[in-house]
């Protein structure tokens, strides 16, 4: 019973280790795998027509097929080779799986017809990302971005899905993965961590520390402009989501009301001197043409 939780264990943990693929067809080529993880190293396109082929890693040889029958595989517990597609898969990687391995072909004969090396390089993936902000003293937002495991990690961010511009970073630190934004930024953040063999990332959605940019006239009239706290906005007369107006000031609004009455006592007076004339003039026409019996009609 033991025996049988101990393999599911170890079927668990492969299941949900890294995998890599790596070109391993051209001489020189470069592979990656996982720590605990898996690689497939394609090693030709088909064995079909080699007679009898072996692979070594440094001095040993690990892999020996002869008429595409496996003969002899020295880490046979972890590992599977596919005559079909020519690709050799190694499972539950440790360190000492990096190294040279060459793949050497034979003819019909038993002579050695072609040779080439591939280099294995198993570096362990970055297991978790953490993101972590905070406000600064005037509206910026300090975040900084770490990572658990991973070999020579490189970090990037963006926001909203695009990479972050240059007004939107007060300053960049590459060193400790750490950037400041200005304070207007606002949005989801993602922190994304990779190395040749994983990537991870973390995500988080930032507003903005509570700031907002003024322009303004004090009380002594001085003028203002920069970023304040909403909630200690006590600086400027005007709100600062309006645009600054002259108003009239109190002296001001005296004369032009004076002004207003005085124009409004004018015309009326204008109006009944303009009506007195023309009665006037309409009585005086009356009067002036008597008829013959000396009524004025």
């Amino acid at each position: 019973m033991e025996a049988v939780l101990g393999l599911m264990v170890i079927l668990l943990g492969l299941s949900h280790g890294v995998e890599t693929y790596c070109d391993g067809r051209q001489d020189g080529a470069q592979c990656y795998g996982a720590l605990r993880g898996t690689v497939d190293i394609q090693l030709m396109d088909s064995t079909a027509e080699i007679p009898r082929y072996q692979l070594l890693k440094n001095p040993l040889v690990i892999l020996f097929v002869r008429n595409n029958t496996v003969i002899s595989n020295t880490i046979v517990h972890r590992s599977s080779f596919f005559p079909r597609n020519g690709t050799f898969r190694i499972n539950n990687l440790s360190r000492t799986d990096s190294g040279d391995y060459t793949l050497e072909t034979f003819d019909s004969d038993g002579k050695s017809s072609d040779m080439w090396t591939l280099q294995l390089i198993v570096q362990a993936p970055v297991s978790s990302v953490l993101l972590g902000s905070e406000c600064l003293s005037q509206g910026e937002m300090r975040v900084s971005c770490s990572s658990e495991g991973g070999y020579r990690p490189q970090y990037s961010w963006t926001l909203d899905g695009r990479t972050l511009s240059d007004s939107e970073l007060l300053s960049v630190n590459n060193d400790d993965n750490i950037i400041t934004l200005k304070q207007h930024v606002s949005g989801r953040l993602v922190c994304l961590v990779r190395n040749n063999v994983s990537d991870v990332s973390k995500e988080e959605r930032i507003s903005t520390c509570g700031f907002i940019f003024i322009n303004c006239t004090s009380i002594n009239g001085t003028k203002i402009i920069g970023w304040v706290h909403e909630t200690h906005n006590t600086l400027c007369i005007e709100p600062t989501t309006e645009p600054t107006t002259i108003r009239p000031t109190a002296v001001g609004t005296s004369w032009f009301i004076f002004g207003l009455k005085a124009a409004v006592v004018i015309l009326s007076l204008s109006g009944i001197w303009i009506y007195f004339i023309w009665k006037k003039k309409n009585n005086t026409g009356r009067l002036c043409c008597p008829t013959k019996d000396g009524i004025s009609r």
